[in-house]
């Protein structure tokens, strides 16, 4: 069975997907890279000259192709739950899937912390990293609890105590 993992930008799902993919001896799928190596360029060059319009149908067809796949961990994009149809792809696999909350604060912290190192995300709003994030997740998060079989609240929680918690939630 596949486990999928989803949760706002920046709430552990790259990390915690390659560690559980490791521990359960099966294949790691990152969507934003799957997009990528489809569209031959780069989150956020797709954003800057087609737009999020354009991302999001991208993202869309990603999807498609990763829920196709069996024994596998599978991270989503943090927007994938903004459409309805990836909701109803969602509900319908038979995959497990589960919401990685995570606070706000928290959130921006670890944003900021990737900003500082060089790694950039597009903006989704044009806002601070704190207004964007209290804004875009709490449009999200209602979303997130329709399509997840389990959640885990990982703001306080290292890698390793996640890790060991999604374990026995899979």
């Amino acid at each position: 069975m596949a486990v999928v993992l989803i949760g706002y930008r920046c709430c552990g799902k790259t990390t915690l997907g390659r560690k559980l993919a490791d521990r359960l001896w099966q294949d790691f799928f990152d969507a934003d890279h799957v997009l990528e190596t489809a569209a031959g360029k780069s989150v956020i060059d797709i954003f800057k000259e087609a737009g999020e319009s354009a991302f999001r149908d991208l993202e869309q067809s990603a999807l498609k192709g990763l829920l196709s796949k069996d024994d596998a961990v599978i991270s989503l994009g943090g927007g994938v739950v903004e459409r309805e149809v990836n909701r109803t792809q969602l509900k319908a696999s038979k995959h497990s899937r589960i919401y990685l909350r995570c606070d706000a604060a928290e959130l921006a912290r670890r944003m900021e912390a990737e900003i500082a190192a060089g790694h950039i995300r597009p903006s989704l709003t044009g806002r601070s990293p704190v207004e964007e994030i209290a804004e875009v997740l709490s449009r999200r998060h209602p979303l997130y609890h329709e399509v997840a079989t389990a959640e885990l609240d990982v703001t306080h929680l290292s890698t390793d105590e996640a890790l060991a918690r999604i374990v026995r939630l899979t």
